[in-house]
């Protein structure tokens, strides 16, 4: 006998409704974005796996470098005259503020005292072409570019939960709060870190502090949703990423020598920032088509001096903690990644800076406790490390929290420290054009504040 299940009543969808405090076709689609996101990132992650293994720089070396690289400058070329110009993290903040926006209306749109009008607003996809970002992202990172592959795996998840959310019928407040759950899936399946994905998902689209608080458990529970999927598909366990050693208790001094690790976080977000803003006037004298081309002769040649020139370096930061490298092999890491990093980005190879950051602040962190008198090294190792991404995103929770579940630590003040000495030191200086103060132009009074950005142009 089988017994036949009838649909919810309206008063029984009510009732749910009030429990979770949404309505429910929301929590549906937060747990479906999250889910989504996971398995869409294990995905991305495997298939970037396989590149790295056909075409990775470990299967080269020497001149090589450059005949590979440029090589795969002129593919990158070739898929974006056939598939269309990729989409970028930047189109995709620019949507949670103004859903509908367009690359050239989000350079068009601004009005004269710098808010972005929201007449401008059209119905269209958000954030671009995935089809051409997904191969493109992966042969730029897999096969050595300087860049990670967080900027395209969060552009990708944060952009179908906001076509999801739209098809649904959500209204712009509700599709920017699925957004965000998208971009926090995504963070949490490649850090590995669901708390700090969440916070710096929501942190990122702003330059001073998180202002969608409404979208904060959504995120959480989305960050969650997608770390549970990419553990349970075997891309992540539970341990950290990074095996950097323990931290003995702290003292007071350590409060201070946080600051210091700020301002080092804070020298070199600076030093990046103005290498972009260089290159980018260098490569106007280049046609656009061949720009991919001279940004892979140019990593090659950057590799032919420091084999840290190439990858986005979370690898290598496990191989310079079991080689006990000297101060001048670390200082010369942390340039050529910055460098490598920023000729990446400026000529079409797409990705994003976050872990090449982080790997820089590592350096530079460790080899500064070999000249000065710091006790605790990892300490201030991490510190560097979390002010240094701060510097350019302005995440200063949400770095604080990745780079410390990442490295397996628990929660350290001074982190916390080097990020917010960080953050004020860098107030004036940015990438990131679409960052602003929360925006809603449906009926609200916004505020725009996009701080003093260092380029222009294409990322």
């Amino acid at each position: 006998m089988s017994v036949r299940m009838s649909p919810p009543s309206d008063k029984a969808k009510q009732r749910l409704a009030n429990f979770f405090g949404v309505r429910l076709r929301m929590v549906a689609l937060i747990v479906v974005v999250g889910l989504a996101g996971g398995g869409i990132g294990a995905a991305y992650l495997w298939a970037l796996d396989a590149t790295t293994d056909l075409l990775g720089p470990d299967r080269w070396g020497g001149t090589e470098h450059i005949v590979v690289l440029a090589s795969i400058g002129l593919l990158i070329t070739v898929l974006v005259s056939v598939l269309g110009r990729p989409a970028d993290v930047e189109l995709l903040v620019g949507n949670i503020h103004v859903p509908g926006m367009t690359d050239d209306e989000r350079s068009d749109a601004d009005d004269d005292d710098g808010a972005t009008d929201p007449r401008h607003h059209h119905d269209i996809e958000p954030a671009g072409r995935l089809r051409s970002l997904i191969p493109i992202s992966l042969l730029s990172v897999g096969t050595g570019g300087t860049l990670g592959p967080e900027a395209p795996l969060v552009t990708t998840t944060g952009t179908l939960a906001t076509r999801l959310a739209r098809r649904n019928g959500l209204e712009p407040p509700d599709v920017r709060i699925i957004a965000i759950t998208g971009m926090a899936a995504g963070f949490s399946v490649l850090f590995g870190a669901p708390l700090g994905a969440a916070v710096f998902a929501l942190e990122i689209p702003h330059r001073r502090g998180l202002e969608y608080y409404e979208a904060l458990i959504p995120a959480t529970i989305g960050a969650l949703c997608g770390f549970a999927v990419s553990t349970a598909f075997g891309r992540l366990g539970l341990e950290p990423i990074w095996d950097l050693p323990s931290v003995a208790p702290l003292d007071s001094v350590d409060l201070a020598w946080a600051v210091l690790a700020g301002a080092l976080g804070a020298a070199i977000g600076i030093f990046f920032t103005l290498v972009v803003g260089v290159l980018h006037r260098v490569v106007e004298w280049i046609p656009s088509v061949s720009r991919p081309i001279a940004g892979g002769v140019a990593l090659g040649l950057l590799a032919l001096v420091t084999p840290y020139a190439l990858t986005n370096g979370e690898f290598q930061i496990e191989a310079l903690i079991e080689s006990r490298p000297v101060v001048t092999t670390l200082l010369v890491a942390c340039v050529f990644k910055v460098v490598g990093a920023a000729v990446a980005l400026v000529t079409g190879w797409r990705g994003g800076f976050i872990i090449p950051l982080f790997f820089a602040g590592f350096a530079l962190g460790w080899a500064v406790t070999d000249v000065l008198p710091i006790e605790h090294t990892w300490m201030f190792v991490a510190a560097t490390m979390a002010a240094a991404n701060v510097a350019v995103t302005k995440t200063p929770i949400g770095s604080t929290l990745v780079v410390t579940e990442m490295a397996g630590f628990a929660l350290l003040p001074t982190t916390l420290i080097g990020s917010l000495a960080s953050l004020v030191l860098t107030s004036q200086v940015g990438l990131l054009d679409s960052q602003r103060q929360r925006f809603d132009p449906f009926g609200h009074e916004h505020h725009h504040d996009r701080g003093t950005s260092a380029t222009t142009g294409d990322r």
